[in-house]
């Protein structure tokens, strides 16, 4: 178990700190609006209204003992660049932080911030990849031309022999193959693929673009 710190409990920051309450950490979650921290306080484990831009009041929260801080304050740019100065200054190390715009982004990397984030951007990406690769369920960037993809065999799929699929090309690293509760971490290219299997591979993303046209 892990403590986390939350700064701004609207949309984007309510999500995370849930989840990371789910996942089994303590979460505090800090927002100068009254509504936000009432609506999110019966779930974290502690949930004050605050105002982040303020470094004695991160001093008293005592923010420094967390493991890592995710500043998710939305509109104002100015209250996340001075909170995220404060957070440095009281010598946290690990802080994620929303980017509301190209410039916001560039003014935390120069900062040294460990992890910017772009929700809308990274919704929009998903979605896209998800209407260009229907049978992709999920997939995860490795670098900048390497990918993990999840891929659910449809109907137009049932029978037919992996093999004929994958051809087993050496750029394509086959990960596992999930069919019910059974995992296979070892494929055998005569594997005769049936409705609701999964299987994850992993490659460049120009040859798991040709898989994905086997997929169709």
């Amino acid at each position: 178990m892990a403590q986390f710190a939350v700064i701004g409990l609207g949309s984007f920051g309510a999500t995370v700190a849930t989840e990371l309450v789910d996942l089994k950490h303590d979460v505090l979650g800090i927002d100068s609006n009254k509504k936000y921290v009432e609506n999110i306080s019966d779930v974290l484990t502690h949930a004050v209204i605050a105002d982040a831009t303020d470094e004695h009041v991160l001093n008293e929260l005592n923010i420094q003992n967390c493991d890592a801080v995710v500043v998710a304050i939305g509109e104002d740019i100015e209250a996340s660049i001075l909170c995220v100065l404060h957070l440095k200054n009281l010598g946290i190390e690990k802080i994620w932080v929303k980017a509301k715009s190209k410039s916001h982004h560039m003014i935390l990397s120069h900062l040294g911030i460990n992890k910017i984030i772009h929700p809308e951007e990274d919704m929009g990406v998903r979605v896209a990849q998800s209407l260009s690769y229907p049978m992709v369920s999920r997939y995860m960037s490795l670098d900048d031309d390497r990918y993990m993809v999840k891929i659910e065999i449809k109907d137009n799929l049932h029978g037919t022999r992996f093999q004929t699929i994958c051809e087993y090309n050496s750029e394509i690293k086959v990960i596992l193959h999930k069919r019910g509760k059974d995992l296979s971490y070892q494929v055998d290219p005569n594997l005769v693929l049936q409705h609701g299997d999964i299987i994850v591979v992993e490659g460049h993303l120009e040859q798991l673009r040709k898989l994905s046209n086997r997929f169709k």
